[in-house]
C-alpha cells in the first residue's frame, strides 16, 4: 500500500482522503492545517504521523505543546509546508490546501520526484506553465482530485491524447442557476455558501456560487491534458451526476458519473491504477429519473468569462485573475464587498494589469501580489 502526505488534512478534501486511509490502511507520513491545531493534533496520534505542519505561525507553540511526549516533529508555516513536500519515502503528496499557498509546495513534491495527487486549483491556474514543464522534465504524474478532472482522467483511460476532439466540463451551476444580476444584488454571505450539491470549504464555496470554480477548472483542464480553450465545453447540469465527459473525433462521448461524493475522486488519484471497495453511495439513475443540461450564463457570472479570457491572453494573466479572485473573496468574507462586485473586480483586474511572461515562481508570486494590490486599492 503507497504511503502519502496530506497538504490541507483539516479541510474538506484532507478529512475525507483521511476516511480513505483509515478504509484501506494507507500509511501517513505528513499531515498538514492552516489552523486547527485540535483536529491536526488528533489526526497526527491517529495515524502515527512523522511530520505535521501548522501554516499560521502563532500556532506553532500551541501544536508543539498538544504533541508533547510524542516524538512527532512539529513545523510551521511555509518552509514547514516545503519540508514535508519533500520528505523520503513518500509515494504521493495530496496537496488540498486553498489557494496560491499550494503553489511552491507542488514545485518543491516535483523538484523531489513526488507524484501529486492535486486538489488545489491556483497551483495550475497561477503556475501551469512551470508546474507542467517541471512534471514533465522529473517524470512526475499529476492525478487531478477535482470530480470533472478526475472524470476527464477516467474518460481517457485506454485512449490517446490525438483522438479526443473535445471535453465536456460540466458544471453544477452553483447556488444562483438563472437568476439575473439584479436578482443577485444583495446576496448574503449565507445564499452564497448554500451549495445545492456539494459541501465543500468557503472559498471554493463562493468560487462556485461566482461560478469562478469552473474558470479555473477551465483554466486546469488546459494545462493537465494539453487542450486548446476551443477544445473546452461547458455545460451546466444541476445533477452533478455526470462529472464530465469527453467527445472523441468519431463522435463518441464517454462520460464518468457517480453521486456527488468526492470520495471516489479522491481514492482513484491516490490508489491509481487500482479500482477497489470505497464507502460511498452507488448511483442509481432511476432515483433521479432525469438528467439536465444547459448553456452557463456568461453575462451574469462574468468571473466565467474573465478566466476564459485570461488563459487565452496567457502569460501572467490566469495568475492575475486567480489572485484577484482570491482577494475579493475574502473581502466578501469579511462583508467589506458586495457579491457582484467580485466578479467586477476580477474582469477589472483583468483589463486593467497588462501580463508578463511567466519564467519562474518568482514571477507568479509578482503577478498574483499585483493582482491583490489592485483589488484592495479599488475599495
Amino acid at each position: 500500500m503507497k504511503t502519502i502526505s496530506v497538504l490541507g488534512s483539516t479541510g474538506s478534501i484532507g478529512t475525507q482522503a483521511l476516511d480513505i486511509a483509515r478504509l484501506h490502511k494507507i500509511r501517513i507520513k505528513a499531515l498538514s492545517a492552516n489552523s486547527n491545531v485540535e483536529l491536526l493534533a488528533e489526526q497526527a496520534r491517529e495515524f502515527n504521523a512523522e511530520y505535521v505542519c501548522i501554516y499560521d505561525k502563532s500556532k506553532y507553540k500551541e501544536l508543539k505543546d498538544n504533541l508533547s511526549g510524542t516524538d512527532v516533529k512539529v513545523l510551521c508555516s511555509m518552509e514547514g509546508l516545503c519540508e514535508i513536500a519533500m520528505l523520503d519515502g513518500v509515494d504521493i503528496l495530496l496537496n488540498s490546501v486553498v489557494g496560491m499557498v499550494g503553489l511552491k509546495p507542488t514545485l518543491t513534491a516535483i523538484d523531489k520526484g513526488v507524484d501529486i495527487a492535486l486538489a488545489n486549483k491556483e497551483t495550475l491556474v497561477a503556475g501551469g506553465k512551470l508546474v507542467i514543464k517541471k512534471a514533465i522534465e522529473n517524470g512526475v504524474k499529476i492525478f487531478p482530485v477535482d470530480s470533472e478532472h478526475s472524470a476527464i482522467f477516467q474518460c481517457l483511460q485506454g485512449n490517446e491524447m490525438n483522438e479526443i476532439n473535445k471535453i465536456i466540463l460540466t458544471a453544477s451551476g452553483g447556488p444562483f442557476f438563472g437568476k439575473t444580476k439584479r436578482e443577485l444584488e444583495n446576496v448574503s454571505i449565507e445564499q452564497a455558501l448554500k451549495h445545492p450539491n456539494w459541501s465543500m470549504g468557503n472559498k471554493i464555496t463562493i468560487d462556485s456560487a461566482t461560478l469562478m470554480n469552473k474558470g479555473l477548472e477551465f483554466i486546469e483542464a488546459m494545462w493537465l491534458f494539453d487542450l486548446k480553450p476551443e477544445q473546452i465545453e461547458i455545460v451546466v447540469h444541476r445533477e452533478s451526476v455526470v462529472h464530465s465527459a469527453v467527445e472523441y473525433k468519431d463522435g463518441s462521448v464517454i462520460a464518468q458519473m457517480g453521486v456527488p461524493d468526492m470520495k471516489l475522486p479522491i481514492q482513484y488519484a491516490l490508489l491509481y491504477p487500482k479500482r477497489i471497495y470505497c464507502n460511498e453511495k452507488a448511483l442509481s439513475l432511476t432515483d433521479y429519473g432525469t438528467l439536465s443540461f444547459s448553456k452557463p450564463d456568461y453575462e451574469t457570472f462574468d468571473c466565467l468569462r474573465a478566466c476564459i479570457k485570461a488563459i487565452t491572453i496567457g502569460n501572467s494573466m490566469p495568475a492575475v485573475v486567480n489572485g484577484a479572485n482570491e482577494q475579493a473573496v475574502e473581502l466578501f468574507l469579511h462583508e467589506k464587498i458586495s457579491f457582484l462586485q467580485i466578479g467586477e473586480l476580477v474582469t477589472s483586474a483583468l483589463e486593467s494589469i497588462k501580463p508578463d511572461d511567466i519564467k519562474c515562481l518568482e514571477d507568479v508570486i509578482k503577478a498574483d501580489k499585483i493582482a491583490r494590490e489592485y483589488v484592495l486599492s479599488k475599495i
